[in-house]
């Protein structure tokens, strides 16, 4: 089995935050505590783990990629007759009270330990366990601008989701704040990105090592600047009608459209990510099991492709992945266990074809079909409509087999970037892809899916940089890439290009709030199956709501009224 440092030893973690009880509140776990820890590499490696730690939820409408993509125009609710709470999230209602709650306190709990780890590296001498000064300088300020980036990272999460959150940002700081407002806490967002990138070395991707694969460093930083910089501009100009090309800084001062262009440029230039030689290789539809001498996916052998694998490199074929960035690692899970499926891809799982399992496609809950305008407008000749998108019934594509009228909001068309993959191993039985790479021994299929999960990939950072300069150049790149022809810079040319790059990822949904299309999106109805009965869809988005979720109602009243609920909820 795969070693993943960070998402496992939850027993080393030493602060934590509880949004339950105690409103924010820090406690100490395991009788470690903030006079004796943090003073040895070991320690803050621990720690760190706990950081990482938090971006996995127990509930699933918590999960990042789930929420938005339930909410994207380009998919529809899905799931069977009781997937409720798939049909109210897609529809902008809240099946429950704390729908999200999962993703505020996760969220708190890895801006505690980042917090902690901010200030206690800070003050600790690591020298006598290198060989050099500079060896333990260098550890220091990777340490520190990780934590920077991931307390920055959860709080973009906070804001993205919920808008303008109560903001923590030293060990000792009061937990009943009042939100802050949207501009405060992209300024703090803003601030902790950019003194990442100046804290973090200039270590080159294929310089850092494989087990460093999924970590922040200072071009991810670069990256993620880029987002949060397009981000909230782009809803300040267009959902707050406040017009505004410049992201503040806590310190005063901001970043504009050239300042972040330039870490754009840095990151282009100097980071060692690349763009993978073949769009469909970064999923492992495109994995080739030659070790049995057969093909999994005869359509993959037949485009000569070759899954550029995990961790840094590739398992198999050794190409290497040089495009995926900054990633959400999976495991695998025991029933056994406490929260025992956080820790598998359930957004693989939740998409997956519902009650449908063929070779080389899986089994999975059906939900978060796939819009057939999307299948309809895209044109063929981009090889990218077919390397995400799942068409069921097509014999080539390995779906000959699949069982029609299983689900809801039947259209015909599955994600296939983040789906079950499966085939026989040696003694001919139907095991996950995963299960087998990674030789794990619970073969259940919902627990099968250790497929990462791209926050960051490289494509984003050309297609960024082209939205930000009003340049052709990244976004040909990327079209080229796809093997389709250049074409000059318009925002609607890059709109058509993030969508058809980036369908399925969790992108769609910010994208279309960001550049105020979010109203329009969702007009018209979708012709659909229900169970095996014609129906249609509709969503009904209400502008209200601006874009965000709803506030936990727990977390409202154990504010004791301190935070207001978001409009429209």
């Amino acid at each position: 089995m795969k070693k993943l440092k960070y998402i496992i030893a939850i027993v080393a973690m030493v602060v934590a935050t509880s949004c339950g009880e105690e409103f924010l509140d820090t406690n100490n776990l395991y009788g470690k505590n903030l006079d004796t820890y943090y003073s040895t590499p070991s320690d803050i490696e621990e720690a760190m783990a706990g950081v990482y730690n938090a971006i996995y939820t127990a509930g699933v409408h918590s999960n990042e990629s789930v929420a938005a993509n339930l909410m994207s125009d380009m998919m529809l609710g899905g799931g069977g007759p009781d997937d409720k709470s798939a049909k109210y999230v897609d529809n902008f209602e809240d099946p429950t009270e704390d729908t999200y709650r999962d993703m505020w306190t996760q969220s708190y709990n890895g801006i505690a330990r980042a917090n902690a780890i901010i200030e206690k590296t800070a003050e600790a001498d690591f020298s006598t366990y290198f060989d050099s000064p500079e060896e333990a300088i260098l550890f220091k300020n990777q340490v520190i601008g990780e934590a920077l980036f991931m307390r920055a990272f959860f709080y973009f999460r906070l804001a993205k989701f919920f808008g303008g959150v109560p903001l923590i940002i030293a060990i000792d700081d009061p937990k009943d704040v009042a939100r802050s407002t949207y501009t405060e806490t992209f300024s703090q967002i803003a601030s902790d990105l950019k003194l990442a990138i100046e804290t973090m070395p200039n270590t080159a991707f294929p310089s850092i090592p494989t087990s460093d694969y999924g970590h922040a460093n200072k071009w991810i930083a670069e990256a993620y600047l880029g987002r949060v910089y397009l981000y909230y501009t782009g809803y300040m100009t267009n959902i707050e009608g406040q017009s505004t090309s410049d992201l503040p800084l806590v310190e005063g001062g901001s970043l504009s459209s050239s300042d972040v262009a330039a870490y754009l440029d840095d990151c282009i230039g100097n980071s060692g990510y690349a763009l993978a030689s073949d769009f469909r290789n970064l999923w492992p539809y495109s994995y080739v099991n030659e070790s049995k001498g057969s093909t999994v996916l005869p359509w993959a052998e037949n485009e000569g492709l070759a899954w550029v694998g995990q961790d840094g490199h590739s398992p198999t074929f050794g190409t290497g992945n040089y495009e995926s960035m900054f990633v959400q690692r999976f495991s695998f899970g025991d029933w056994g266990w406490s929260n025992g499926n956080i820790y598998t891809n359930r957004l693989a799982l939740f998409t997956g074809i519902r009650d449908n399992s063929m070779v080389p496609f899986g089994q999975g809950w059906g939900w978060c079909t796939i819009n057939p305008t999307l299948w309809n407008t895209w044109e063929d000749e981009d090889p990218r409509k077919q390397g995400s998108i799942l068409e069921l019934g097509n014999e080539e594509q390995g779906t000959g087999g699949y069982e029609a009228d299983k689900g809801d909001h039947e259209t015909g068309f599955f994600n296939k970037k983040y789906t079950a993959i499966q085939h026989p191993d040696d003694e001919g039985n139907v095991i996950g892809m995963f299960v087998q790479l990674y030789n794990w021994s619970n073969t259940d299929m919902q627990l099968m899916h250790a497929q990462d999960f791209i926050f960051m990939r490289f494509a984003d950072v050309l297609l960024m940089h082209s939205e930000i300069t009003e340049t052709a150049t990244g976004m040909n790149q990327v079209r080229d890439r796809a093997n389709l022809p250049s074409i000059g810079y318009s925002l609607e040319a890059l709109k058509q290009e993030r969508l058809h790059e980036f369908s399925f990822e969790g992108l769609r949904w910010f994208d279309i709030v960001r550049w105020g299309d979010v109203d329009s999106a969702f007009n018209g109805t979708v012709d659909v199956r229900n169970s095996g009965i014609d129906a249609t869809y509709s969503a009904n988005y209400r502008s209200e709501t601006k874009g965000l979720v709803p506030i936990p109602e727990t977390e409202i009243r154990l504010s004791n009224g301190i935070y207001e609920q978001n409009p429209g909820w």
